[in-house]
């Protein structure tokens, strides 16, 4: 396999996950700008391990064409690390758009949430699910207002057949769907993730939340669905179906990406009232 100081130069740190750390990177060639995940082959601790880098390299392969999927460039190897070169999103993730707005109006939530969708559609088209979608795994490709959004991080996903159960419990504790932590689940995991970010869009919180951890996975087995209080009341019936139908208990009754992206709300959103709504404060 090629070596990465062959071809790019590495820069400043960009962030740090459970295996990798990502960094900036220059094509030595073009002097265009990527972005570097570099894993240390030390912390592989056994051959899943290993498959798993595979997988994601190959999940990531599969899927670069699409206009919401982060683009890889190349992958590299050398005594120490596992390097996964890929476009630079430099706008930043959502979560931190979100916590800097507050809220969003549903004008801008639809926007968003069509991308992310669309990306969640990709997915599934290809037999990918990605088991781990929240605000941090989204990134704009730049800063301004109305940039596509991108999803990263494809180590938790893996290829499923159409019928197979997975029973692993994967994710992260707002965003999980109650059938991972029942032991027994399909792709229909990726929407219910994908209605968490909408109802936070919206409101401006998550729709299950607690104190600890143990206690939010309690609330996202058995809690209500709260969409009728403030600011519920300020937001439209078709907004409220969707979030609904997105997070369904049921993994049979709930909608697909398909259907998602069908639904009156995403599809008419262009005459959704623009309405920027007053950041929502506890």
């Amino acid at each position: 396999m090629a070596r990465l100081e062959d071809h790019f130069s590495l820069g400043e740190k960009l962030g740090e996950g459970q295996f990798g750390t990502a960094y900036l990177c220059a094509d030595k060639a073009t002097h265009k700008i990527y972005a570097c995940k570099s894993i240390p082959k030390r912390k592989l601790h056994s051959q899943e391990d290993v498959e798993e880098v595979r997988r994601e390299i190959q999940i990531m392969h599969h899927l670069s064409e699409h206009p919401n999927v982060v683009q890889i460039k190349g992958t590299y190897e050398d005594s120490t690390s596992v390097h996964i070169v890929m476009e630079l999103c430099g706008g930043g993730e959502l979560f931190d758009r979100i916590i800097k707005k507050g809220r969003f109006s549903e004008r801008e939530a639809a926007k968003h949430i069509k991308m992310i969708v669309r990306a969640v559609e990709a997915c599934h088209s290809a037999g990918v699910m990605h088991r781990d979608l929240k605000p941090e795994n989204f990134l704009f490709v730049n800063p301004d207002d109305d940039a596509e959004l991108k999803v990263i991080d494809f180590g938790l996903s893996v290829f499923f057949k159409p019928g197979q159960v997975f029973s692993d419990v994967v994710g992260s504790p707002y965003y999980v769907a109650p059938e991972v932590l029942l032991k027994h689940y399909g792709p229909e995991v990726d929407v219910w993730s994908a209605g968490v970010i909408l109802y936070i869009l919206l409101s401006g919180f998550p729709p299950f939340s607690a104190g600890t951890e143990s206690e939010i996975l309690r609330e996202v087995l058995q809690g209500e669905l709260d969409v009728e209080s403030d600011p519920w009341t300020s937001i439209s019936d078709s907004a409220k179906d969707l979030v609904k139908k997105m997070l369904d208990r049921d993994p049979r009754k709930r909608f697909s990406a398909k259907q998602v992206l069908r639904h009156p709300w995403i599809v008419d959103n262009g005459v959704i009232p623009d309405i920027p709504l007053i950041p929502s404060h506890p």
